[in-house]
């Protein structure tokens, strides 16, 4: 049955940065297709683990600073001896800093390029040599954006880093999929999420936002739940290198 190839039961997935928002969702999402969740967080996510616990599936969290890739090894060691194996790797951990390019500092492109991309491809490095020597390939997806496909304003190191990680998932698919590795990404369109209040509480840009989606809402973290599954799964074992856009239809317009 098709459905199956859809089940994750047994499957162990690490995911950084599920403490609220998106990664909370996805978190969820994962734990209620069966996969026991690693979360990689700056602080305790009560309440993803509270939901995650309440599906019947384990949750073990790990605190890290993902501005530097220092913690990496021990991260994958504690991961790898608390569940035996690693499944799937969401690389979703992401800041971002507002201010016009003219004025940008250098701090803020440095802090967000470490995390968004930097981070996050020494953490597929790490995941995917555990995958080799499990000897049975994995899945990483990891969080883009829609301004891994358009410029935007205002964010010149968001953008560069999240048009850096569509890029990355094209190559790190190309090289590993020999493993049986599959690497995708998924971009989330305008979610409502901590990443946007700045721009949810502007009347006049919040407006503009919603007359450009076709669904005429802001996407919610639920709505990554069925295409993280499906990246995660057996279903998508032939999908590689591919960004996949949650966005109500903005970039359709």
């Amino acid at each position: 049955m098709i459905l199956n190839s859809f089940d994750l039961t047994g499957k162990v997935a690490l995911i950084t940065g599920c403490n609220t928002g998106l990664g909370q969702g996805i978190a969820i999402g994962l734990a209620q297709a069966g996969c026991d969740i690693i979360g990689v967080n700056r602080s305790q996510p009560l309440e993803t683990m509270s939901k995650v616990t309440q599906t019947g599936r384990r949750f073990l969290n790990l605190n890290a600073d993902l501005g530097n890739i220092d913690a990496i090894p021990s991260l994958l060691a504690a991961a790898v001896e608390a569940f035996g194996r690693i499944d799937i790797l969401v690389n979703n951990a992401g800041i971002i800093r507002r201010e016009d390019a003219l004025n940008f500092s250098e701090q803020d492109w440095d802090e967000v390029m470490d995390v968004n991309i930097k981070t996050l491809f020494f953490m597929a490095q790490a995941v995917a040599k555990q995958f080799i020597s499990q000897g049975c390939g994995g899945k990483i997806i990891n969080i883009a954006s829609m301004l891994s496909f358009q410029g935007g304003i205002r964010v010149p190191s968001y953008t560069a880093s999240k048009s850096a990680v569509l890029g990355v998932t094209r190559l790190l698919a190309n090289e590993w999929a020999q493993y049986q590795i599959n690497v995708n990404a998924i971009a989330p369109g305008y979610m409502a999420t901590n990443n946007t209040q700045q721009l949810r509480t502007d009347e006049d840009r919040s407006q503009q936002i919603l007359e450009r989606i076709p669904a005429g809402r802001w996407g919610t973290p639920d709505d990554l739940m069925g295409p993280i599954v499906f990246l995660a799964s057996a279903a998508s074992d032939y999908v590689n290198g591919y960004t996949l856009a949650v966005d109500g239809g903005w970039l359709a317009r």
